[in-house]
């Protein structure tokens, strides 16, 4: 296992700190020694010092080539730039502009945009390439898509076989260098900035390049996917210097903290001891658990730590040069990304099983999300349920066990039953809904009817029970005439 390459930039001093004097001593191309006021040294050695006068080619070519290269042969990199705000880490990593044509201006991305197909030509036609960008940034805590700014809130899902993922994210298929600068432009100008008093386009999130390289060999059923992903950190701040306030002090809050989690997975992850689990932090913040591949060791990984050379800033240097110091330790096993794949005719395109895992896991949130939206909880854990019996949903990480068992193959036209089959189900639970409401309205309409008439009986029978005044007239009237009768026949009867 080989340890993470950690490189340290100095940049030169900016118009705000014309005339400070300068806080580290040049030792060699490794080496060189921090001074306070106080005249206390530090000395620090790297695997690569970029002094002021440094070039940005010498940057990549040290620090980025090799992980880019590798890329392309399937084994997943990470490069990260590192600094507090001002130090010049967006510089370093887009250079004076994405679409810079001067090279010695030009950073680390469009750099990485032309050394990939380059290398992709170089292969010539012996192996089929294609190259997807995502774009991601996470701020004040929420993981935000660049490429679509809808999906504003990105889950991040861990898979044994396959890593940190996130669900849902644009991934645009370039097929040039030109097109790839034009999404990164696009995505660029989409990322939160402010101004401070220490920058005026200060970066108020972390944003993070992911380029996955797939190789398809003729005659082959596996490809070969590699991941390049390089990660602009929003620097530290300290508000006494920067100024900020409201929504940027809030901001820098969250920035700041987002950091001290990043070092405390360092400490963790350098501070075990040898042969003894330690617990690793790496849930703490949305920027560790991104990272959690680079930094666990299954990524080869490059940290550029920036710097300002000034004695003003000598405190943040010297923070940010032990950060570096620290992570030098951390132990690296680059992991090579050789995956099944499952062929969908109807699109005649190849994909992975990470690729339908997180359209599965994508659609299976939409789905959720639509059925809580429309239907009561009891009514959504009912469907969840059949669903489940019957193998239309499932969890993310059932996907790739049920593939290789050969028990289900999922394209497209799957998917698209699956929507159909919900679209289907939410109509029929409508209809059901409004039929259910009329038989509602017509039983409360029945039971008004049946008090009213039972009111009417009601009164009926007390009318019945009431003396008539009538009838007790015509009964003394039939008693009185029925005596009278009676006397007249006892009298005829005598007379004879």
């Amino acid at each position: 296992m080989a340890n993470i390459r950690v490189c340290a930039r100095l940049r030169p001093a900016n118009s705000k700190e014309d005339g400070e004097a300068l806080c580290f001593t040049r030792s060699d191309s490794q080496c060189f020694t921090l001074q306070d006021e106080k005249d206390e040294q530090y000395m620090f050695s790297f695997d690569k010092v970029f002094y002021e006068d440094s070039e940005q080619a010498d940057v990549y070519e040290f620090l980025a080539r090799p992980i880019v290269t590798d890329a392309v042969k399937a084994i997943n990199g990470t490069i990260i730039t590192y600094g507090q705000t001002g130090a010049g880490k967006t510089y370093t990593m887009e250079g004076a502009g994405i679409r810079e044509t001067d090279n010695h201006k030009k950073g680390l991305l469009p750099r990485v945009v032309d050394e990939l197909f380059e290398a992709i030509n170089f292969c010539g036609e012996t192996a089929a390439y294609k190259i997807k960008l995502s774009m991601v940034e996470i701020y004040m805590e929420r993981v935000r898509d660049l490429l679509d700014l809808s999906k504003d809130n990105i889950q991040i899902k861990e898979h044994k076989g396959h890593g940190i993922l996130l669900c849902g994210v644009t991934e645009i298929l370039i097929s040039d260098g030109e097109e790839a600068l034009k999404f990164l432009s696009s995505g660029i100008a989409n990322r939160a900035v402010g101004e401070t008093q220490m920058n005026m386009a200060s970066s108020r999130s972390h944003c993070i390049y992911i380029f996955t390289v797939q190789k398809e060999v003729a005659n082959e059923k596996r490809v070969s996917i590699g991941k390049l992903v390089l990660v602009d950190l929003a620097g530290s701040e300290k508000v006494e210097k920067t100024g900020a306030e409201g929504r940027v002090l809030e901001e820098a809050k969250t920035i700041n903290k987002s950091l001290s989690a990043l070092g405390n997975v360092i400490n963790a992850l350098t501070s075990g001891q040898q042969g003894k689990a330690n617990h690793i932090p790496f849930r703490d913040s949305k920027l560790t658990r991104i990272l959690q591949d680079a930094l666990g060791g299954s990524s080869q990984t490059a940290l550029l730590c920036c710097c300002s050379p000034c004695l003003c800033n000598f405190p943040e240097s010297l923070s940010t040069l032990r950060f570096g110091a620290r992570a030098k330790h951390i132990k690296a096993l680059p992991r090579s990304g050789c995956k099944e794949e499952i062929y969908d005719p109807k699109q005649e395109t190849l994909l992975s099983v990470n690729d339908v895992k997180l359209k599965v896991v994508d659609l299976r949130e939409r789905i959720l999300k639509k059925l809580r939206d429309k239907l009561d909880a009891e009514t959504v854990k009912l469907i969840l349920e059949e669903f489940m019996v019957d193998g239309v949903l499932c969890e993310a990480e059932e996907v790739n066990s049920r593939h290789e068992e050969g028990g289900i193959i999922i394209t497209s036209e799957t998917i698209s039953s699956w929507k159909a089959a919900t679209e289907k189900l939410v109509k029929t639970i409508a209809e059901l809904r409004r039929e259910n409401h009329m038989l509602k309205e017509v039983n409360e309409l029945m039971e008004v009817e049946y008090v009213e008439m039972m009111h009417v009986i009601k009164r009926l029978q007390a009318r019945l029970r009431k003396p008539d005044h009538y009838s007790v007239l015509v009964f003394g009237f039939s008693f009185l005439a029925t005596i009278c009768i009676s006397f007249l026949i006892l009298a005829s009867c005598f007379s004879c």
